[in-house]
């Protein structure tokens, strides 16, 4: 192989490389999301997401405080790959991205906390609207259906659980 023909395969691989660290980020931050949204904010710090699920006139919430702890680790991982490891860029890269997706969705689209000039009547945004809206049934840290952002499962489904849920808190179990 030529030194021309080894060098386009290097920048070639370097490219698929970066792509494939950057879509790994992104997706996997789906399962970090779904994990925290549980776990994190349906537990030890409902004290914080609590703003989220109850009604307010305000600007902010207290519950934005997740923005800035998450975008942490993105900010991290950019610094990282422009001064020390280049790897480590894509995957910051992928982290922001997904953050964008999420706040353009969630605070845009969803709760229309600003305006999106989307109309989200898509078959693939009316599933994810309706699931959150199915998560925003219970005002509690428990009982609560969807912790998902990209990964939904169907209304129908999420709406089984949740009267599946209410029937068996109200039965006593």
């Amino acid at each position: 192989m030529a030194k021309a023909d080894q060098t386009a395969y290097a920048g070639a691989m370097a490219w698929l490389t970066w792509i494939a660290l950057f879509l790994t980020a992104f997706l996997g931050m789906e399962a970090f999301a779904w994990i925290m949204h549980r776990y994190v904010m349906h537990g030890f710090l409902w004290s914080w997401h609590r703003s989220h699920h109850e009604p307010h006139d305000h600007l902010l919430e207290k519950n934005d405080l997740f923005a800035v702890v998450f975008a942490a680790p993105a900010i991290v991982m950019v610094a990282l790959g422009l001064h020390l490891w280049p790897w480590a860029l894509p995957v910051g890269l992928g982290i922001t991205a997904y953050g964008m997706v999420y706040f353009f969705f969630h605070d845009g689209l969803v709760h229309r906390r600003f305006p999106t000039g989307f109309s989200g009547r898509s078959g693939f945004w009316t599933r994810r609207i309706q699931a959150h809206r199915l998560h925003h049934a219970v005002r509690t840290r428990e009982g609560c259906v969807s912790f998902g952002f990209l990964w939904v499962r169907s209304a129908r489904a999420l709406k089984a659980e949740l009267a599946q849920k209410r029937g068996s808190s109200s039965s006593g179990a």
